[in-house]
């Protein structure tokens, strides 16, 4: 061991102190595995999901399926036999809750019938299963209430009347849990902790602490953790809540002026230059959204403080007319600019579109670049050479462009097209190829509800675009519920025929490229197999390739020019099935979700999105928005396998009722599990978010703001409060803060 190791375990014990040195490297090495819990602040807010009662018994019907769940129960019965078709014994013990019953099973563990017994009460945690209709837990964990073996350091109830009263209805922590790590095992290492931990300072200053009526912090940790009253982990709750959201808001803050104190390079338009050609040739006029975004932006970029915006805007709203008008402005300066998006068939629809938009002679000045990873190595190194010289005033690709070996002249602007699709350290990267800091611009189509704009954008200027342009037909959306009419798939295969008759194109979309493999190395032919969806209603995923044949056996669909669209499929396979479709020699593109963004076809009417219930609100939202686009009404069918009032279903209801994507976003807020609200699933890391629900707590996140802005006006650095200072540092690091802006 070092010294300054050994000195880190004698030192008092604090939030920043590793745990480790407090409860042994063996708990911490598993507790580290199983939340990502480093330090002694970190598992003190891993708060609990619930409370229980020692003599109040869990609701067994209502355990998931395939989860990791604690109940508390009573032990019925206790049962061992001998296995029939192998050695050694099984021993059952059913437990209750007063109207349904849980199996538990262990095989070879034969102690276990002598522990338990009938009449006993405790925790029990494992994952649950289905055997033969009858729910158990196998091999679970538990922790008896009352003194034996089993019963661990539970206290046991006592003998006096009134005190065993309290001892019954005291609140018992349950915390989310693993299969190696059960809650009682938490419980009783954050106790080690609370005991260990000295005095916790407080991150929100004392007269706001006042005001609202707070909890000092380590009260509050104490109470959420071992409370004696109900009351006790709500107040608790409450307080830890409120500094949840204020820190997050004031590293926000935090953020945001240490934007504003960086040099950038001003970046103005010059009178009669690019951008005033361009202007003057666009055979439109920019809605009145689009105007009053645009003169944000450039009054951002005729700063030296670096632009740091995000606009968001319905699907074909112009936002990257906008963009490109901004890009303009930096070249007028002599600066480039960098377009970062998020796949190759939406890079090069971007290329293509800055070049039309731009005509033949402003594209012969700016000499728009594209750079993607699957380029030929030879167009590679040229495009790389127009970068480093500066020759090419405007470049676009995809992750391609964050490598060593891209060097810009001069680069003045980041535009992140769909920005959810990639995390700080990778717009981080781009932006340190500038000299100076670049103006960050940062676009998205999904629409971003205000609680969450505040949450998770809360650095950054948020402009909207909601406005459509004039001459954008309607999108006619209908739900095809194949699980109560699962003779309705002809129809829809009828219906892309006629719209095909009338010389437009469609979209087919699937969530899978090939069919799931039923059994673990099974190979399934697509021309042979079953089935999925002429003749009978989807059963397994939908699949490109499987659709794909099906469409061209299909008799409808007989003369169309049907092909496929996926990630799997070459740079150069891509950018030619997609060339191919715009000029109108490919009537149905058989796709995954490659095309959710960006694609732009005014001659696509058609959208048919299988299993539709796969996909989030705001990814059916955007797919919807690939038709429509041009001068003729869009169609889009929503096919769907899930059963009515189940929230798959919902999601899908909820698209078909609306066109307003402000709208869907938040009905897609509130249809999430609480744990999923900022795509945790999608992050790769955990949330910073602990108490905090986007969702509901709106209010209290607005409030938090207007307290973290106005300490910061006259406490820009935190001096005041030092334990804020700290808290911002340790809660929103910066893999925290990459995690958070994912979603």
């Amino acid at each position: 061991m070092s010294d300054s190791e050994a000195a880190e375990k004698l030192a008092p014990v604090t939030l920043d102190s590793r745990l480790a040195n407090v409860v042994g490297g063996k708990t911490a090495v598993a507790l580290g595995k199983a939340f990502g819990v480093d330090t002694v602040g970190d598992l003190l807010s891993h708060y609990p999901r619930r409370y229980a009662r020692r003599g109040e018994l869990s609701s067994i019907s209502l355990l998931p399926l395939d989860e990791n769940v604690t109940i508390v129960a009573e032990i019925r019965s206790v049962e061992e036999r001998a296995m029939k078709a192998r050695k050694g014994s099984i021993v059952e013990v059913k437990i209750s809750d007063g109207r349904g019953i849980l199996s538990l099973t262990w095989f070879n563990q034969s102690w276990r019938a002598r522990q338990l017994q009938p009449g006993m009460r405790g925790m029990f945690a494992g994952k649950v299963s289905d055997y033969r209709g009858h729910l158990q837990l196998t091999h679970p964990t538990y922790k008896l209430f009352g003194p034996g073996p089993g019963a661990d350091d539970e206290p046991e109830m006592p003998e006096d009347a009134e005190a065993a009263k309290l001892w019954i209805e005291q609140p018992v922590a349950i915390y989310p849990a693993t299969n190696t790590m059960a809650s009682w095992q938490i419980a009783q290492t954050i106790a080690i902790l609370l005991d260990s931990v000295g005095l916790v300072p407080d991150p929100i200053p004392a007269e706001l602490r006042g005001e609202r009526g707070l909890l000092p912090q380590g009260r509050a940790l104490e109470l959420i953790h071992r409370p004696e009253t109900d009351s006790d982990w709500r107040r608790a709750r409450d307080t830890l809540r409120f500094t949840e959201a204020f820190v997050l808001q004031s590293a926000l803050v935090q953020q945001r002026l240490t934007a504003r104190q960086q040099l950038s390079t001003a970046r103005a338009a010059v009178p009669g230059g690019l951008l005033d050609r361009f202007d003057a040739g666009l055979p439109f006029t920019l809605t009145a959204d689009q105007q009053g975004v645009a003169a944000e932006m450039a009054a951002d970029l005729a700063q030296t403080a670096p632009m740091n915006r995000l606009v968001q805007g319905e699907v074909g709203s112009g936002k990257t007319v906008v963009a490109l008008r901004g890009m303009l402005a930096v070249a007028d300066s002599g600066g480039q600019s960098a377009l970062l998006a998020p796949t190759e068939v939406l890079a090069a629809q971007h290329l293509r579109s800055i070049v039309r938009s731009l005509g033949p002679e402003l594209s012969a000045e700016l000499m728009p670049t594209l750079l993607t990873g699957q380029l030929p190595v030879a167009e590679r190194r040229k495009a790389l050479l127009r970068v480093v010289s500066g020759q090419a005033k405007i470049v676009i690709g995809t992750h391609a462009l964050l490598g060593d070996k891209v060097t810009f002249f001069d680069l003045g602007l980041v535009v992140v097209d769909e920005q959810h699709r990639f995390g700080v350290d990778q717009r981080e990267a781009l932006r340190l190829k500038g000299a100076l800091p670049p103006h960050v611009l940062v676009l998205t189509a999904t629409p971003i509800p205000r609680t969450v704009a505040m949450t998770v954008f809360g650095d950054l200027d948020v402009s909207t675009i909601a406005e459509l342009p004039e001459g954008r037909q309607g999108i006619e959306t209908f739900v095809v519920p194949l699980f109560e009419k699962p003779g309705w798939v002809m129809r829809v295969w009828t219906r892309l025929a006629e719209e095909l008759a009338l010389g437009r194109q469609g979209f087919v979309v699937c969530p899978a490229i090939a069919p799931k493999q039923l059994e673990e190395g099974a190979e399934v032919d697509p021309e042979t197999a079953a089935p999925a969806l002429v003749e009978t209603a989807l059963v397994e995923t939908a699949s490109v390739e499987v659709v794909l044949a099906e469409l061209r056996r299909n008799p409808a669909l007989a003369a169309a020019r049907i092909e496929p669209l996926h990630g799997r499929m070459t740079s150069d396979e891509k950018d030619q099935t997609m060339r191919a479709f715009a000029a109108g020699q490919i009537d149905v593109l058989v796709a995954t979700t490659v095309i959710e963004v960006g694609v732009d076809v005014p001659n696509a009417s058609a959208m048919v999105v299988l299993d539709a219930d796969r996909f989030g609100v705001s990814q059916l939202h955007q797919l919807r928005g690939r038709v429509g686009r041009g001068g003729v009404p869009g169609l889009c069918l929503l096919v769907t396998t899930a059963e009515a009032e189940t929230i798959a279903r919902e999601r899908v209801e909820a698209v078909a009722a609306t066109l307003d994507g402000f709208e869907l976003a938040q009905v897609d807020l509130e249809l999430r599990r609480e744990g999923d609200v900022l795509g945790n699933n999608q992050s790769g890391g955990r949330s910073s978010l602990r108490l905090l629900r986007v969702a509901t707590d709106g209010d209290l996140i607005g409030e938090a703001r207007g307290h973290a802005q106005r300490l910061s006006e006259h406490d820009p650095h935190l001096e005041s409060v030092p334990a804020l200072r700290d808290a911002v540092r340790r809660r929103l690091d910066d893999a925290e803060r990459a995690s958070l802006t994912k979603s």
